[in-house]
């Protein structure tokens, strides 16, 4: 069966820092609250809008077990654990084995970035991360970062060598007919339930009427209402309204843009670790008009 946990609006939850640039944890509660009483169905927590990859092994730890203690439950989680050195990677997932059995309902594992790894070195990685998680696995593809492609054959195809464990992927690569070329195989594929969860919030609406599973989204950070009536309710008219505000989300960078905003809303101060940067005054001045 598909996971019910991870169908619907997800939330890739940003990670507030103070003028120093460490954690800022009662930021974090702030708007760890508003999720909890928004309209999302779970969380993503140090994925690549949580700048996961600026944040050291300790960091991550204290900043995972934080969310997973504040939740209690409340909502289901799912944690980033990715890389492109993948016995590193098994190695993470035996290091904290027992805290993902007891907090996290999934892993989101990206697909590996810089080495460029081929279609069957993709199959081989994928592989060996789902023989080594403890709990479910969402692929992450996500070429405008990693600098591959992870084709629907190849998803597919490592879905089929195991079903117990591949519960989705986040299909960020922003090639709509790609997308829908999964879905499409998944059809097709006998007893095939691989959750396709869009990866942008801008096309959302579009893949949920094509039969993707659902979303991970930058922009319900601040704007969880809205986006689950997107997502649960294919509203083209409430997509189309958001047009200009996704473009300003990502025009210098993510997170820059949902950072901006929820630093306008008081909910967290407005910093970001190098090499990120906030905001432009130009964009920042372009999302308060719009806000």
């Amino acid at each position: 069966m598909e996971n019910k946990q991870i169908i619907g609006l997800g939330t890739a939850l940003i990670t507030p820092f103070k003028a120093d640039r460490t954690v800022d944890y009662e930021a974090l509660d702030r708007l760890l609250d508003t999720q909890l009483t928004g309209d999302i169905d779970y969380i993503v927590v140090l994925g690549t809008t949580g700048e996961a990859a600026t944040m050291t092994a300790d960091e991550k730890c204290a900043v995972r077990q934080h969310i997973a203690k504040y939740v209690n439950g409340r909502l289901p989680l799912v944690l980033g654990v990715g890389g492109n050195n993948t016995a590193q990677v098994i190695a993470d997932l035996n290091a904290m084995k027992d805290e993902l059995i007891r907090n996290y309902t999934a892993i989101l594992s990206v697909c590996p970035y810089y080495n460029k790894p081929s279609q069957e070195g993709l199959f081989q990685h994928f592989c060996a991360i789902a023989e080594a998680s403890p709990i479910p696995v969402i692929l992450y593809n996500v070429p405008g970062r990693t600098g591959v492609n992870l084709l629907p054959e190849t998803a597919i195809r490592i879905y089929q060598a195991h079903p117990d464990k591949i519960a989705g992927i986040k299909e960020a690569s922003g090639n709509v007919e790609q997308i829908k070329h999964l879905i499409e195989l998944k059809r097709s594929t006998a007893n095939c339930q691989l959750a396709i969860i869009s990866g942008d919030d801008g096309i959302a609406c579009e893949l949920m009427k094509a039969g993707a599973s659902g979303l991970i989204s930058v922009a319900s950070n601040a704007f969880a209402a809205d986006f689950h009536k997107i997502v649960h309710e294919k509203d083209d008219t409430l997509q189309a309204q958001y047009a200009e505000m996704i473009r300003l989300l990502f025009a210098e960078g993510n997170p820059s843009g949902i950072k901006t905003v929820l630093a306008h809303k008081g909910i967290i101060s407005n910093y970001l670790r190098l090499p990120l940067v906030p905001n432009s005054k130009d964009i920042q001045q372009q999302i308060a008009a719009l806000l």
